[in-house]
């Protein structure tokens, strides 16, 4: 999925909403774990109920890690079914992998070739030559951490660095990377003060938005300072929409909570 078909997706649904995929065993409904594989069929039940709602999925691989082989069994079985299901949805891989040249390169077919996500989220610590194998793949995209929504976010990323933060230094040396045009940001929603400054180094990139929701971001405040021309957003909701019930109707319960989203989205791109 290229940049614009995902723009045209968002317009099209009045939506720029990606439902996070992060299961974990003790929160999904007690009667799916008789299921053979109570993740995917989880997983399965959001996404068909979910995907009028939202423009992508953002599966966080930890929640798959965790369960050794049947976890990655499970992850397989929901990349495959969207890419199969529905292939108009953008898919993140949320990994934040990031590595030396050849370990990257690893990661990079991992995720995009094996598994066939349209993105990864990667971690910049460690510079060009951990990043850059990520973006030598035409068509797939780095979600790079610049400023995320974590408390201990000011620990790094908002130290000074001559007369910028470091998060500010890190998005300005990426866009000289090769193939920056494939890079989006991850700017944490519990941020929202920070996006008018980053929105003017990154005038049109795509930002993926975690925190709404569970964490207590502002989804009127995100769209108030981070809202670009071409949107140029992706806000995630996991916990708040995958656990809005722990009974047979949770995935009744989730479409719900993913609609009074996708309704306030509505409202917001109608105005502008």
């Amino acid at each position: 999925m290229t940049s614009q078909e995902l723009t045209e997706q968002i317009r099209l649904k009045k939506s720029f909403l990606c439902v996070g995929l992060d299961v974990d065993l003790e929160k999904i409904p007690p009667h799916l774990l008789a299921e053979e594989d109570p993740i995917f069929t989880f997983n399965k039940a959001i996404i068909d109920a979910t995907a009028d709602l939202c423009v992508g999925y953002k599966p966080n691989t930890a929640f798959y890690e965790a369960y050794g082989l049947d976890g990655w069994k499970a992850l397989q079985k929901t990349i495959d079914y969207l890419n199969q299901e529905y292939p108009n949805h953008f898919t993140i891989a949320d990994a934040k992998r990031g590595d030396i040249g050849n370990t990257s390169t690893r990661y990079a077919k991992a995720f995009f070739e094996s598994m066939n996500f349209d993105s990864v989220t990667v971690a910049p610590y460690m510079g060009r030559d951990s990043v850059e194998p990520f973006l030598q793949f035409p068509g797939k995209f780095v979600i790079l951490l610049a400023l995320t929504s974590n408390a201990g976010a000011f620990e790094f990323q908002t130290l000074q660095v001559g007369d910028q933060n470091v998060y500010e230094q890190v998005i300005e040396t990426s866009l000289n990377w090769e193939h920056a045009d494939r890079l989006m940001y991850v700017v944490g929603a519990t941020k929202a003060e920070h996006l008018a400054v980053i929105r003017k180094q990154l005038p049109e990139q795509f930002l993926l938005i975690p925190g709404v929701g569970a964490q207590g971001g502002s989804l009127q405040e995100v769209c108030k300072y981070g809202m670009a021309p071409n949107v140029g957003l992706l806000v995630n909701s996991s916990r708040g929409i995958i656990y809005a019930s722990k009974g047979e109707d949770f995935a009744e319960a989730a479409a719900a909570r993913a609609a009074e989203l996708q309704e306030q989205m509505a409202v917001i791109l109608d105005a502008i």
